[in-house]
């Protein structure tokens, strides 16, 4: 049942034990979240480090009314409300369900027992820190130095899956513009 999830962290940590793995299965749980649900909603603290098994879901927050999308979460990654679990307050933002979803579940405890018992899981924990600050980073640059030609070609080319399972305006909301400006890009870039 957990062999993606053990996958990904032999990906990362490949000294991992067998005792390590056991461990970690101890503390995992399988959810799964109806398409259009919640892993979780702005109020609500975040209980859970979840990997995604299988779907695909969005976060987003919402701003004078109106959802702005800040990233998509696909099979063989993880997502959370990071602030929100690590501070244990309400959550900004949400993360819904944009198919049927099975997630893995870490929660904020067994987390911490994890860090303290098993060493190991320290390193894991940097690395994913790593990973997440260099992901925001590219966004940030992305969106503050790119042109939306340029952000959408590096969609293209980064994740192209996305073009067909998102709507057009939540990508929209994603690349920082219209969807009609998107719409624009991706006629223009047809030719």
């Amino acid at each position: 049942m957990f062999e993606a999830i053990h996958s990904y962290y032999l990906k990362m940590v490949p000294h991992l034990s067998t005792t390590d793995l056991d461990a970690l299965d101890a503390c995992l749980s399988v959810r799964h979240v109806a398409k259009g649900g919640f892993i979780v909603r702005a109020g609500q603290v975040c209980q859970y480090v979840s990997f995604m098994n299988k779907g695909l879901a969005r976060l987003y927050y919402t701003f004078e009314g109106k959802d702005i999308s800040i990233g998509f979460v696909q099979p063989g990654e993880y997502t959370s409300e990071y602030e929100s679990f690590l501070t244990r307050k309400p959550a900004v933002q949400s993360i819904e369900a944009l198919t049927d979803l099975e997630v893995i579940d870490l929660g904020y405890t067994d987390m911490q027992r994890l860090y303290r018992d098993f060493p190991v899981y320290q390193e894991f924990g940097r690395k994913i820190a790593e990973m997440l600050f260099i992901y925001l980073n590219q966004r940030n640059t992305a969106l503050l130095a790119l042109t939306p030609e340029d952000r959408y070609r590096h969609m293209i080319a980064d994740q192209p899956a996305l073009l067909q399972q998102v709507p057009q305006y939540m990508l929209a909301s994603f690349m920082g513009v219209t969807p009609e400006h998107l719409s624009r890009i991706r006629k223009k870039m047809s030719r």
